[in-house]
């Protein structure tokens, strides 16, 4: 392992069977992994740790998909379901105006009935209340579906989410990018060569999203070995990717544990080396961000001296995160941010969603 990190460090590019072996790791080669990703962290993007000022605003959790592993997603005849009309939206983004955000992030479930002018049109009206606010949305099954029920091809979709304001992509519904996986977790949503596809061409049309990975449910450590190949590999091809952002599963008010088909969510020691191993893997990506909301500040904190670099946003609120039970997930006062920073003798800065400095 002494070995592997040095040259990796030297600049040797991380196999998926070396990733698998580093996930693998029990024992207190884990702080061994950890302090080699500190080291690389430092090289890339030094002692700067980042934020965005952003608001997610979720507007309706009624959803085709019902993934076993959230706990946001309703039917339309659920007594819970709520579907939020433009005249709300609009209120919403007035509030993360007043709050002096950068970024507003259009979150819901996929509504069966929801077609690309219904995509366009909630676009559109926050750009009229927050037109100097970037639009951060539309994953791409949210972007498939819009197409299929339009009967557009999905590079007409993105260019007209474009047109309408659509600022950069959410690389959600990523979860775990291997098809046998996806059939447990989440059999609805599109496959992994169509999320990669939809990827693709946003970026290939000069539109930048993130990438994510949902781990600790059923997957295996090669399973996440291969999702972070298919990152890597569409960073090589078209260098469109902000970050890397990995989402520990919280487990318990999902149906995927409750049936017995995922384990109680990633462990401390899996938290620390996602991060870490991402950091040396992904030797195409500067930023790695820690989901405070997923893992909690004081792990978030470890995850900076892990490789990590970006605590991700203030978010304001984050149903999805609590609706599966993450407790406190729904907003990080800059101010608890840079004691956190300071904590660990790093300077805080907030940034926009593509990462120029405020």
């Amino acid at each position: 392992m002494h070995d592997l990190l040095d040259d990796t460090l030297a600049g040797h590019r991380l196999t998926e069977e070396e990733a698998v072996r580093l996930l693998s790791t029990r024992d207190r080669g884990v702080w061994e992994i950890a302090a080699a990703a500190d080291e690389l962290r430092e090289q890339k993007v030094g002692d700067v740790v980042t934020y965005v000022r952003n608001q997610n605003i979720h507007v309706t959790n009624i959803c085709k998909n019902l993934c076993g592993f959230c706990g946001f997603g309703r039917r339309a005849d659920d007594p819970e379901a709520f579907c939020d009309d433009l005249a709300t939206v609009r209120e919403k983004a007035r509030t993360a105006v007043a709050r002096n955000v950068t970024e507003i992030c259009l979150l819901s479930g996929v509504h069966p009935d929801y077609t690309l002018d219904s995509y366009a049109d909630l676009i559109s009206c926050v750009r009229e209340v927050a037109p100097g606010v970037d639009i951060h949305t539309a994953s791409p099954d949210e972007i498939v579906w819009a197409a299929g029920q339009s009967g557009v091809s999905i590079t007409a979709a993105i260019e007209r989410l474009r047109q309408a304001g659509l600022g950069t992509l959410q690389g959600t519904a990523a979860e775990i990018l291997v098809d046998s996986v996806r059939a447990v977790i989440c059999p609805r949503k599109c496959d992994t060569a169509t999320w990669v596809g939809v990827i693709r061409e946003a970026h290939n049309l000069g539109i930048r999203s993130t990438a994510t990975i949902m781990y600790g449910s059923c997957e295996t450590e090669a399973d996440r070995s291969r999702h972070l190949a298919v990152l890597r590999e569409i960073q090589d091809d078209t260098g469109g990717f902000t970050e890397f952002v990995p989402l520990s599963f919280l487990y318990e008010n999902t149906a995927l544990y409750r049936a017995g088909l995922a384990r109680p969510g990633a462990t401390g020691r899996e938290d620390i080396l996602l991060v870490a191993v991402a950091r040396l893997f992904l030797d195409n990506f500067d930023h790695i961000q820690v989901s405070w909301g997923k893992v909690g500040t004081k792990m978030a904190e470890l995850a900076l001296l892990s490789g990590a670099d970006d605590l991700g946003g203030t978010m304001f609120c984050d149903d999805v995160s609590v609706d599966a039970g993450g407790e406190g997930a729904d907003y990080l006062d800059p101010g608890e941010m840079q004691r956190m920073a300071t904590d660990l003798a790093r300077s805080l800065r907030q940034r926009t969603t593509t990462y120029e400095m405020v």
